[in-house]
């Protein structure tokens, strides 16, 4: 689009030789809800906003959605029913109600209590900035200046009537104050009366003519208002009687007029149009008439609102002078004119005016035209149903020998003079001097289908011929010189167009693109290379070289520039990626879209004045290659609110975004902002790109979409920053932003997060400090273990070494006592001790290899101490032979062999204890295996122990008694002795179950699992 500004000198406006039925129109009707009542004034703030005023209140319109105003809490309008509106240069809306009036800006509404019960008709600002205030009133009416905040009033005498009607002021300062019986010119210099009575309604229409004199709607008609006289103001065209309410003189000088029950008229270049409720205007009386910053005329009705802004491509049709819409072709003549064949006849356009050919309907002799043709001569050539002629002195005169129908689809002159119609029934005819030279059956060129299009090669002559079914053929001298098909890269389906380049170039128009034929090859511009579809009806290359395409999806127009390198690139590479860059035209811009653009040739032609005309089925479309409408103005752009998980938290009515920065609540989770541009031409146009910074990484392109959204956005300061560009492309880069926040949630605060962090600082510690604690127990374990294993060292030495070396001592003894007296005993004595020497020396080797193995071969606790006690009872050095049981309580378990081996140590010191010191006649051992704990018991009815040693583990050097309570203890199990003189002695030891029976190492199965095996056992058998 930025090549646009160098053809388009010119700001975007309406162009004044057109009627009001070919601007672009936009009805907003109040029966469609747009908006709620009548809209009696409008106007636009610098914002760019428009400010509609209804009888049921204040709607701000960015041209796509209205909003209705509402004031503060804490302030209101002296009434709903708006009657007049002003924006004044700094911004201020000034309120005109049917109580009074009020003027907002910055956020503040402020009411006039001296203009307060009173209807305010008009309002006006003055070159000078002072606010002119016209108000109705019964008995009187007054007209107030308003400045800096002060009200000066008029018209407190009468002098006004029931009050003011109209307010204008002109390009020369002038002040023109409308009442009821005239027209007062209040400035500058005294007020002075002109009386033109016959108004019932008063003055309300004033305007300026184009050379400066008023211009005034009265008694039914226009008056030029000339030294305090009236003239009539003619209207050129047939118009009726009207009562003007509304004048606006447009930019361009356009005349528009707002009239009671007519709808709009158009007063332009010497023509009247008029607009009306059966043209599609939303009404017939006219309230207001306001020109916006972009040019675009804006009319409320009683049935809503409209606008009008021109086309880039404009149509004429019947209501322009046309015999009938449904137009087959179009030739731009060499003499500026330009032919249109019609369904309803011929007509030619000529310095702007459509005429009908002929005296009566533009027929020729009774038939309707179809293909047309200049030749070398400037005879225009129509083919029709009837035959085929030329034109002559205002009349036609009909060719014999060349049938018509509706089958001649083109006609083409080579150099020679030769003319060459295409025929889709009869074949290929040449006509020389207006005579048939031959006819040629369309099989000798090579093809069952007939010709589409014909175009005559002015450097080397011949003619080029596209087929209906594909194909293309050169012709010269009688033959077919080239033939080019699908095989050739031409592709399928009918040629519509063929155009010659100024070097020779080819370019064939077909379904699948734009083909381009040079030195024998074929390259295609389709989708893939940028075009915005495939299929081209058309194509015209303007003053500028430019070619412009005429497609389905729209019109297109490619630079000279643009099309050359593309050119290159398939000339250097057929298979080349290279895209160009097209700007495309579309219905929002006046064309209409069509699949296929009709059978007759030409569909399009280029005038002497540089305009493109081309056919269509609602009239003749026509563009001004160097002269497009185009919008220089950047829109302003504006963030209109704020919502959160459905609540609205911000709204701007204000302007500025950045005045009150919203603060958003906790956790919000879904965030919608809805934003602006105030360009108001085509609204649907207009494109967005936004970031916030702090979450989008960069722009995000927004299409025409006004809403940004946004999820889940964590508490911290944000910055919405949104641009917009025109219709036109036009950016404006500066855009608006609004800085806003969302609050934390309690565990999202920078106090929470560092009371988190302490937390698990204080749990690293914990950690590391539990850590050190275990290493340390570890380390106190392996010293505690290693001294317990001394012990246990100990203990077993006890039991074992020293028992036998304490029996090896006393049988030394007994040797030396029987040895002088008794020397063969004392003897047997040596060798039986010997004996026991030597068992000693293997018992001790046995337990210093065995001191953490099982004591016991067997689990059976009670067979081992069975067979311990056995032992003892048979011993030699056993004095006493006591006699010894073993009885056993409850269901033997498994022991763990670590604690079976400490409890049979412990049941083995006490049986020696008793067998060797007690002197007990009977000695028993009671084994109970119960549910809650293991418990053993030794008895012995012997002499007892002293109660002296039992408190202090047994005697000095002896840690027999030491040994079982250190054993206990290791086990987690109590031992208890009980124990008097000459009443024997009893040992308890009690060991918890969970420590003393070893469990399963099988891990149960659950409920389920043995439901489902049991199931599965039922299944199997």
């Amino acid at each position: 689009m930025a090549c646009l500004l160098a053809w388009c000198p010119r700001a975007f406006a309406l162009d004044p030789a057109l009627d009001v039925s070919q601007y672009a129109h936009t009805a907003w009707k109040i029966r469609d809800g747009f908006p709620k009542g009548q809209i009696l004034a409008m106007a636009q703030t610098p914002d760019g906003y428009l400010w509609l005023g209804t009888e049921f209140g204040l709607v701000r319109f960015d041209g796509v959605k209205n909003v209705p105003w509402e004031p503060p809490a804490d302030q209101h309008l002296p009434s709903s029913s708006i009657w007049s509106l002003l924006a004044t240069r700094d911004g201020t809306v000034w309120i005109g109600t049917s109580k009074g009036l009020a003027s907002w800006k910055d956020g503040k509404l402020t009411p006039y209590p001296e203009l307060a019960g009173h209807y305010i008709f008009r309002l006006l600002e003055d070159h000078e900035g002072t606010v002119w205030v016209g108000e109705y009133g019964i008995p009187g009416g007054k007209l107030c200046a308003i400045h800096n905040g002060s009200v000066q009033c008029y018209g407190e005498d009468g002098s006004l009537g029931h009050g003011v009607f109209g307010l204008y002021e002109d390009s020369k300062g002038n002040l023109w104050v409308g009442v009821l019986n005239g027209l007062w010119r209040w400035e500058p210099g005294p007020p002075k009366f002109y009386p033109l009575p016959g108004a019932p309604d008063g003055i309300q229409a004033l305007a300026e003519d184009a050379d400066g004199t008023l211009l005034v709607g009265w008694k039914g008609g226009i008056h030029r208002f000339v030294d305090g006289k009236t003239e009539a103001y003619p209207l050129p065209g047939p118009v009726r009687q009207f009562k003007a309410y509304r004048l606006l003189r447009d930019r361009d000088g356009g005349l528009w007029i707002g009239t009671y029950g007519q709808g709009l008229v158009h007063v332009h270049q010497g023509r009247t149009d008029v607009f009306a409720p059966s043209d599609g205007f939303s009404g017939e009386d006219v309230f207001a008439l306001f020109e916006d910053r972009e040019g675009s005329i804006w009319a409320p009705t009683t049935g809503g609102l409209d606008r009008f802004r021109d086309f880039a491509v404009a149509t004429s049709n019947m209501k322009q002078g046309l015999s009938d819409a449904i137009v087959g072709s179009v030739l731009a003549a060499r003499d500026g004119s330009v032919w249109l064949s019609t369904i309803g006849g011929l007509d030619r356009w000529n310095h702007g005016q459509i005429a009908i050919f002929g005296k009566r309907d533009g027929k020729l002799n009774g038939q309707a035209p179809n293909s047309l043709f200049q030749d070398g001569r400037g005879r225009i050539w129509v083919s029709t149903v009837g035959g085929v002629g030329y034109l002559e002195n205002d009349r036609f005169v009909a060719v014999s020998g060349v049938p018509g129908g509706a089958a001649v689809h083109s006609i083409a002159e080579d150099t020679a003079g030769n003319l060459w119609i295409a025929n889709q029934n009869a074949g290929l005819f040449q006509l020389l001097r207006g005579s048939v030279v031959q006819q040629i059956p369309w099989a000798k060129l090579g093809h069952k289908d007939p010709a589409a299009a014909l175009a005559a090669d002015s450097l080397q002559g011949g003619l080029w011929i596209g087929f209906f079914q594909g194909g293309i053929a050169y012709f010269k001298d009688g033959q077919v010189r080239a033939s080019y098909s699908a095989v050739d890269g031409l592709g399928e389906g009918i040629v519509n167009d063929l155009r010659l380049d100024r070097d020779g170039t080819l370019w064939a128009v077909t379904e699948g693109g734009l083909r381009r034929l040079k030195k024998g090859h074929v390259a295609t511009l389709t989708s893939k290379n940028g075009l915005p579809c495939d299929g081209v009806n058309w194509v015209m290359e303007d003053d500028d070289h430019s070619f412009w395409l005429y497609m389905p999806c729209g019109l297109v127009r490619i630079v000279r520039s643009e099309l050359d390198a593309w050119a290159a690139a398939v000339d250097k590479d057929k298979d080349t990626k290279r895209t160009i860059q097209a700007t495309v035209f579309d219905s929002s811009d006046g064309v209409r879209l069509r699949a296929y653009a009709g059978g007759y040739t030409p569909r399009v032609g280029k005038s002497s004045d540089g305009k493109l005309w081309f056919a269509n089925v609602d009239g003749v479309s026509f563009v001004d290659p160097r002269h497009l409408p185009f919008n220089k103005l950047p829109p302003p752009v504006h963030i209109e609110q704020i919502v959160a998980d459905r609540k609205t938290y911000w709204q701007n009515w204000s302007g500025d975004a950045s005045s009150s920065p919203p603060k958003l609540p906790p956790l919000v989770r879904d965030l919608t902002i809805d934003y602006t541009a105030l360009s108001l031409v085509v609204p649907e146009k207009v494109h967005f790109r936004y970031k916030l910074e702090g979450w989008d990484r960069d722009w995000q392109d927004a299409g025409n979409r006004r809403q940004a959204f946004y999820t889940n956005l964590s508490p911290r300061e944000y910055r919405f920053r949104v641009m917009a560009c025109n219709n036109s492309g036009v950016w404006n880069e500066a855009g608006t932003f609004l800085d806003f926040s969302v609050a934390p949630a309690y565990y999202q605060t920078i106090w929470f997060r560092s009371l988190c962090v302490a937390a698990f600082l204080a749990l690293l510690w914990a950690l590391y400090q539990f850590r050190l604690h275990q290493l340390q127990q570890r380390f106190n374990a392996g010293l505690e273990a290693r001294v317990n294993e001394r012990t246990r060292i100990a203990r077993e030495l006890h039991d074992t070494l020293l028992q036998s070396f304490h029996g090896l001592l006393l049988k030394f003894q007994a040797t030396a006592y029987l040895l002088p007296k008794r020397p063969e005993e004392a003897l047997k004595t040596l060798e039986s001790t010997i004996d026991q020497a030597t068992a000693a020396i293997t018992e001790g080797r046995d337990a210093v290899q065995g001191l953490r193995s099982s004591t016991t071969v067997t689990n059976d606790l009670a067979c081992a101490i069975t067979t311990l006690g056995t032992e003892l009872a048979g011993s030699e050095s056993n004095p006493n032979a006591a006699e010894f049981h073993v009885e056993v309580e409850g269901t033997p378990r498994d022991l763990h062999p670590i604690l079976r081996d400490e409890i049979y140590r412990i049941a083995g010191e006490a049986l020696r204890n008793a067998f060797k010191h007690a002197g007990a006649k009977r000695i028993e051992v009671e084994i109970r295996y119960d549910e809650r704990q293991l418990r053993l018991r030794v008895r012995d009815d012997g002499k007892g122990i002293d109660a002296k040693h039992l408190n202090e583990d047994g005697r000095p050097g002896h840690f027999g008694l030491r040994g079982m309570r250190e054993r206990a203890k290791l086990m987690g199990g109590k031992l208890a002795v009980w124990s008097e003189l000459d009443s024997g002695t009893e040992v308890e030891l009690r060991i918890p179950a969970s420590r003393a029976y070893e469990t399963s190492r099988v891990r149960r199965r659950s409920w389920l699992a043995e439901k489902l095996s049991g199931k599965d056992t039922e299944m199997k058998s």
